[in-house]
């Protein structure tokens, strides 16, 4: 149970907690939310003990194990590899490890007293490291690391090799890897594209302890929190339920709060007419005083400001083009002349089509969204645009390209300078910039409202044909579903990456998954497209295999032969999935028994030894013997879920 009472936080004059208060209890799954500067991330430093309250006091429980995800990595320079960086996981059980070691040098050499001492101690140390989950830390760095997109060979390559996103997803995997008792994310989803947030999300799903999470991504927030806290203003409101619900109640609280407050402001009004009507008159005077206190009593009721209300972006009309937007023939593209990220693509998109690109970092979405745009040349093929087809194209980098001097309102106007100032300050204001907020310079502004200033500069000679790479990056909840609003009701065109299940849910009308080197069109939006996946054994994401077009994709119907020759066609992948499986866990079953035999008779030599008994061999057969016990039960166990999941034959 961790409690905060009376907590309250500053930093200078802004006052970041103010006299805060609330619980969490064990196993609960709490999402917090709020905006960006309001003190989500000051929690989880009082959690951790980076930082302290001004006032009031933070309790947990003693003993507790406690793993943090920041969202900036702790200047380091460890000399190890990725592996070795994400088993690094817990320090205690490194030291557990490295004391077991040294006993274990000891041994050999140890007179009789000595060597009793030692074993006992071993023994302790062993089932410490096995309490903790040490003999299965390996494989689960591995999992980890492999779900969050890491290949096996990336896994004894120096840490400092990695890019500072990958380096990211090996904190995460390492944040995970130690299974603590509470876990603190604080935006994990930053680096991840899709699948590697799909797999975190089945991952997080089965942890069993309790768990704080700080994010944007609606997705995880709802599939996987029961309780959401909202941080602003000073203040922390629990709220029982998932990110949608607690929506929904602050709507219902403002509402109610709303009628509350009208129906105070009539009664007001009607005793103040009374006193105004009547103050005059001695018949009246104590009447006129009982309602004259009745209004000094009268608590005044405050509505606070809505936190999480999306305010809607005006995106004006496209011009008006013909029906085929863009067409790639046979279109190819290598950055070395030998390996080529997209080859033999066939790829035509037509007017008013909403499309997701989905696949794993590395498998050239960003590459085509550029072929696309034309910013990056054919190597071979050709690329064909439609009649007056105009493209608006923002990278990843849109935002840091603006100059950093230059004003809010100077950046926007410059993309159309024949625009009035007041078009201009109109346009900027449907991306929630007014008044003195036009003149800030860019240098100043904030990663979403940097994201913001793009937009409007994009959008000041409206494209119809919108290529958008990770547009929702640095944005909060508010300004994504503002900028997800804006894009469904957008008439024209669009082709995006993001890696916002949510975002592309709600926008994409249609998918491209990436197949190196072409692609394969799932014609029915993100979930149509997980579905798919999922029946033909996939994880989504994975770019499966195979040159499929869009025809593929789709569901074919046919008469009762068609229907029954694909029933017979399911069953029989559905058996050839069973099968492997129930091997493996009958091998795993058998291992296991072999394991646990050969370890109680090994501990029972330790007990009692005989003459000449080697305890180093002994300790190092058992220390062997937990290792792959524990490894073979994840194995099991990860069998066993994947059977339970099959759909009956």
């Amino acid at each position: 149970m961790i409690d905060f009472r009376n907590v309250s936080v500053g930093f200078g004059a802004q006052q970041v907690l103010n006299d805060v208060s609330f619980r969490i209890n064990r196993g609960e799954r709490v999402g917090i939310v709020g905006p960006n500067g309001a003190g989500k991330s000051t929690i989880f430093s009082l959690l951790t003990d980076e930082s302290t309250q001004d006032r009031g006091e933070v309790s947990l429980p003693r003993d507790i194990r406690v793993s943090h995800l920041r969202q900036q990595l702790k200047p380091s320079s460890p000399d190890i590899n990725l592996l070795e960086y994400s088993e690094n996981a817990l320090p205690s059980l490194m030291e557990n490890q490295r004391e077991i070691e040294a006993l274990e040098e000891r041994l050999g050499g140890a007179d009789e007293v000595e060597r009793d001492r030692i074993v006992r101690r071993l023994g302790v140390l062993q089932s410490e490291f096995e309490h903790q989950g040490g003999y299965a830390l390996s494989g689960r760095a591995k999992a980890a690391l492999g779900g969050l997109g890491f290949k096996a060979s990336d896994f004894h390559a120096p840490f400092v090799s990695f890019s500072g996103g990958w380096q990211m997803r090996a904190e995460l995997a390492r944040a995970l890897v130690a299974d603590p008792d509470l876990l603190l994310l604080d935006e994990p989803t930053n680096f991840l594209d899709i699948p590697a947030v799909e797999w975190l999300q089945r991952y997080l799903r089965d942890y069993k302890g309790t768990m704080i999470l700080i994010s944007h991504d609606r997705y995880l927030l709802n599939s996987l929190t029961t309780v959401t806290m909202e941080v602003a203003g000073g203040m922390v409101t629990r709220y029982a339920g998932n990110f949608s619900k607690y929506e929904e109640d602050c709507r219902m609280r403002h509402a109610q709060l709303e009628a509350a407050r009208g129906n105070q402001d009539r009664r007001r009004e009607q005793i103040e007419r009374f006193v105004e009507r009547f103050r005059a008159k001695n018949t009246k005077s104590s009447q006129v005083q009982s309602r004259m206190k009745m209004l000094e009593k009268m608590d005044e009721i405050e509505i606070p400001r809505v936190v999480m209300r999306a305010p809607r972006i005006k995106v004006p009309r496209p011009p008006l083009c013909g029906v085929e937007m863009m067409r790639l023939d046979q279109a190819g593209v290598t950055y070395d002349g030998e390996n080529w990220v997209l080859r033999g693509l066939e790829l035509r998109i037509e007017r008013g089509e909403k499309i997701g690109l989905v696949g794993l970092n590395g498998m050239g979405k960003t590459t085509l969204l550029k072929t696309i745009a034309g910013r990056l040349p054919l190597n071979e093929g050709r690329r064909v645009m439609g009649h007056n087809v105009v493209i608006g194209y923002q990278a990843q980098d849109f935002a840091e390209m603006m100059d950093p001097v230059r004003t809010v309102l100077e950046t926007v106007k410059s993309a159309s300078p024949n625009l009035s100032e007041r078009e201009v300050r109109g346009v900027l204001g449907g991306f929630f910039f007014s008044g003195d907020a036009v003149d800030k310079k860019i240098a100043v502004l904030s990663g979403g409202e940097k994201m913001r200033v793009a937009f409007a500069r994009l959008l000041m000679n409206p494209p119809n044909f919108l290529l958008l790479d990770e547009p929702t990056t640095h944005l909060d909840i508010p300004s994504r579903e503002a900028l997800e609003n804006a894009l469904h009701d957008y008439e024209g065109t669009i082709c995006f990456v993001s890696h916002d299940i949510e975002f592309t849910r709600n926008v994409a009308t249609s998918i491209l998954a990436m197949t190196p080197p072409t692609v394969r069109r799932f014609p029915g939006g993100y979930d149509y497209y997980h579905e798919k996946m999922e029946a033909e054994g996939k994880e989504p994401g994975n770019g499966g295999r195979g040159q499929g077009s869009g025809d593929e994709a789709e569901e074919t119907g046919g008469d009762r032969k068609a229907l029954r020759r694909e029933r017979a066609e399911k069953r029989q992948e559905l058996s050839r999935i069973r099968r492997p499986l129930e091997t493996r866990i009958k091998s795993a079953e058998k291992k296991i028994t072999e394991l646990e035999l050969e370890q109680d008779r090994l501990s029972g030599e330790l007990m009692k030894p005989a003459p000449g008994t080697d305890y180093a061999v002994l300790n190092r057969r058992l220390h062997e013997i937990q290792a792959t016990l524990a490894e073979t039960v994840e194995k099991w166990e990860k069998a066993s879920r994947e059977l339970e999941t099959l759909p009956a034959e």
